[in-house]
C-alpha cells in the first residue's frame, strides 16, 4: 500500500487530535490551530486525489487490519477524494473570511470551544465521505449534529438560544430515524459493512423475502437524512440557524455540514442498497417530488425576504431541492447532476454568506436589503 493511501485515515484522526489540542489553548490559539489542520489536511486530500486520479480506482482501507465483520473500513476514490478536499477548503476559508466577526462575536474565554466544534465537525463530514461501514457513519452524524449545534451557539444570544434548540429538535428526529434504519437493516442482514449489506439486500430483494420491512427501512434512512439536509418541508430550522449564527458557521453549516448528510444518502443509494433497488422501493420518487417542491418554494421564500442573511439561508432551501431533484431522476444524468450541484453550491454559498457579511459590515451592520443602498460607495 502506497504511504498516500494511509490519508483518509489520518485526515481523521488529525481533525480530532486537533479538537483535543484546541481545548487546551486560548482563542486566537485554537482559531490558527483550526486554520492550520484544514490547510494540512487539504494539502495532504490534493495530493490523495492526484494519486486516484492517476491509478483510476477505488481503494479499501483496513482499519487496524481486522476483516469483517470484526474490523472497519473506509473506502476511496476520486470523488471521496474530491468532496472531502472541497470540505477543507470551505472550512479553511470560512474561518479566516469570518475571523473578524469571529473576534466580536465569540467571548475570548469561550471562543477555544468554538473552534473544537470546527475540528469536530471537520472530522465528522470527513468520516461521512470516507467510511464503508454504515454504524460508524451513524456515530458521526452524531458528532455532526452536536458539533453544528455548537457552531450555531458561538455568537450566544436569544436568536442563535432558538435556533440551536430548533435545529437539535429536528436534527434528532432525523438522527432517530436513521439509527431505526440502520437497525432493520442490520437485522435483515446481519452485517454493518456497505459491500457486505448490499449483497444481502440483493439477495432478499431477488427472493421477496422481507420486501415490506425493506422498503420501510430505505424511507425510513431516506427520510431521516433528508430532516438533516433540510429537504422540505423539513426546513424550518434552517432560516434562523443561518440566519442569526456567525458567518463562519452559516458558511460551514450550509456548504458542509447538510453536503455531508447528502453524501452519505448518495453512499446509500448506490453503496448499500443499490440504484435498481432503490428505484424499485419507489422511495425515489417521493424524494423527486419533494425535491422539486422544495426548488419552487423555498425560491419564493428566498424572494420574499427583507434580511440579506436569511434570503441566502432561504436560497438554500431551494438549492438541496434541485439536488434531491437530481438524485430523484434515478438516472446516471441526474444523479452526476445532483454531485456536480453539491460541489457548486457549496462553493458558492459560502463564498455568499461571507460577502454578505462584508455588504453588511459595510452598511453600518444594517441586515436589510433596503438598508444596503449605497453600500458600493
Amino acid at each position: 500500500m502506497s504511504f498516500v493511501q494511509n490519508v483518509p485515515c489520518f485526515s481523521i484522526l488529525a481533525a480530532m487530535f486537533a479538537a483535543i489540542i484546541t481545548s487546551a489553548v486560548k482563542g486566537k490559539a485554537a482559531r490558527w490551530i483550526s486554520i492550520g489542520i484544514s490547510a494540512a489536511i487539504g494539502v495532504a486530500t490534493a495530493f490523495l486525489l492526484a494519486f486516484l486520479m492517476g491509478t483510476g480506482e477505488s481503494y479499501v482501507y483496513v482499519m487496524g487490519h481486522f476483516p469483517a465483520p470484526w474490523g472497519n473500513e473506509l473506502r476511496f476514490g476520486m470523488l471521496e477524494a474530491a468532496m472531502a478536499l472541497l470540505f477543507c477548503v470551505i472550512m479553511l476559508l470560512a474561518l479566516w473570511g469570518g475571523m473578524e466577526e469571529a473576534r466580536g462575536d465569540l467571548e475570548e474565554e469561550k471562543a477555544n470551544f468554538y473552534y473544537i466544534m470546527a475540528d469536530l465537525m471537520l472530522a465528522s463530514n470527513l468520516a461521512l465521505v470516507y467510511t464503508n461501514d454504515l454504524f460508524t457513519a451513524y456515530v458521526f452524524v452524531e458528532i455532526s449534529t452536536i458539533a453544528a449545534c455548537g457552531l450555531i451557539l458561538g455568537k450566544f444570544n436569544d436568536l442563535t438560544i432558538a435556533a440551536g434548540v430548533r435545529y437539535m429538535i429536528m436534527s434528532l428526529m432525523g438522527s432517530g430515524l436513521l439509527l431505526l434504519g440502520i437497525s432493520f437493516f442490520y437485522d435483515m442482514t446481519g452485517h454493518l459493512l456497505m459491500s457486505n449489506m448490499k449483497e444481502s439486500i440483493l439477495f432478499l430483494w431477488q427472493t421477496g423475502e422481507y420486501r415490506v420491512p425493506l422498503i420501510l427501512t430505505i424511507g425510513l434512512v431516506s427520510v431521516g437524512l433528508a430532516i438533516k439536509s433540510a429537504l422540505w418541508p423539513f426546513h424550518s430550522w434552517l432560516p434562523n440557524a443561518y440566519g442569526h449564527a456567525t458567518v463562519s458557521s452559516s458558511a460551514m453549516l450550509s456548504s458542509i455540514v447538510s453536503k455531508g448528510y447528502i453524501f452519505l444518502l448518495l453512499k446509500i443509494i448506490y453503496r448499500v442498497t443499490g440504484a435498481d433497488i432503490f428505484a424499485g422501493s419507489h422511495v425515489i420518487d417521493i424524494l423527486l417530488v419533494f425535491g422539486i417542491i422544495g426548488m419552487i418554494l423555498g425560491s419564493l421564500d428566498a424572494v420574499r425576504q427583507k434580511n440579506l442573511r436569511k434570503m441566502i439561508a432561504y436560497s438554500s432551501v431551494a438549492q438541496i431541492g434541485y439536488i434531491f431533484m437530481g438524485m430523484g431522476l434515478g438516472t446516471a444524468a441526474g444523479t452526476g447532476a445532483g454531485i456536480y450541484h453539491i460541489f457548486a453550491h457549496a462553493a458558492a454559498k459560502s463564498l455568499v454568506f461571507v460577502a454578505a457579511f462584508g455588504l453588511i459590515k459595510a452598511s453600518a451592520g444594517n441586515p436589510d436589503i433596503s438598508g444596503l443602498r449605497g453600500a458600493g460607495f
